[in-house]
C-alpha cells in the first residue's frame, strides 16, 4: 500500500446523495479474484447506457474525471453492502480520497484499510466543496486538514481521522502490516504470560 502524507489534486463532484456500493461497483463485476482493473467498472450504470455506450450527462466521462484524485460525494457515501470491491474500484478509476458529510462505517473502514482516505466534514464546508467542482484543494493527512480556495486566498480546514488508521496510512501499512511490524512485542508479550 502506498503511504499517504499530502496530496493536492482536483475535485470531482457527485453531489447525489445515498449513493450505495452497488452504483458504485455493480454486482455483476465482482466475480474477479483480483482488484486490478475495477476501475473501469466505477459507477458503470451511470456511465454507460444499455447499450454500454457512455452517457453525455455523466461528470464521470468527462475528461477532467480521468485527472480528479478528490471525490467529493453526496450524503450518507458508500451505504449498503459491506463489499470491499467498491473501495478498489475508486482507488482503481484514480481517486486517493474521498469526502462527504456522511460515509457509511464499513464503506469508510474498507477504504482506510486500502490507503483511500476517506474524510468526514460538517455539512457547511461539504456543500462549500461540493461547488468546487474541478477546482483543486490540499488535503494533508499529518496536520488533518484540507486547504480549501477562499475570496481571500486558501483558508484552512481541519478534519477529525482515527488515530490507529492514520498512522497506518502515513506509513503505508495496512491492519496486517501493522501487526507483523510489531511481531517482536507481540512475541515478548506471549513469553511473559
Amino acid at each position: 500500500m502506498e503511504a499517504f502524507t499530502r496530496l493536492t489534486g482536483a475535485i470531482l463532484a457527485l453531489p447525489e446523495e445515498n449513493i450505495d456500493t452497488d452504483q458504485i461497483i455493480p454486482a455483476r463485476f465482482l466475480t474477479a479474484t483480483r482488484f486490478e482493473g475495477l476501475g473501469e467498472h466505477v459507477f458503470a450504470d451511470w456511465r454507460l447506457d444499455g447499450n454500454g455506450a457512455p452517457r453525455q450527462d455523466c461528470p464521470m466521462n468527462e475528461p477532467r474525471a480521468e485527472n480528479s484524485s478528490i471525490l467529493v460525494a453526496g450524503r450518507n457515501f458508500g451505504c449498503g453492502s459491506s463489499r470491499e470491491h467498491a473501495p478498489y474500484a475508486l482507488m482503481d478509476f484514480g481517486f486517493r480520497v474521498v469526502i462527504s458529510s456522511e460515509i457509511a462505517d464499513i464503506f469508510r473502514n474498507n477504504a482506510l484499510n486500502i490507503g483511500l482516505l476517506s474524510i468526514v466534514v460538517p455539512q457547511s464546508l461539504h456543500a462549500r466543496l461540493l461547488e468546487l467542482d474541478g477546482q483543486e484543494i490540499s488535503v494533508d493527512l499529518e496536520a488533518c486538514t484540507l486547504s480549501v480556495p477562499g475570496a481571500g486566498g486558501d483558508e484552512t480546514f481541519s478534519f477529525p481521522m482515527d488515530g490507529f488508521a492514520r498512522h497506518c496510512l502515513l506509513r503505508g501499512m495496512d491492519r496486517l502490516d501493522f501487526l507483523l511490524s510489531n511481531e517482536t512485542a507481540i512475541k515478548q508479550h506471549e513469553e511473559r504470560l
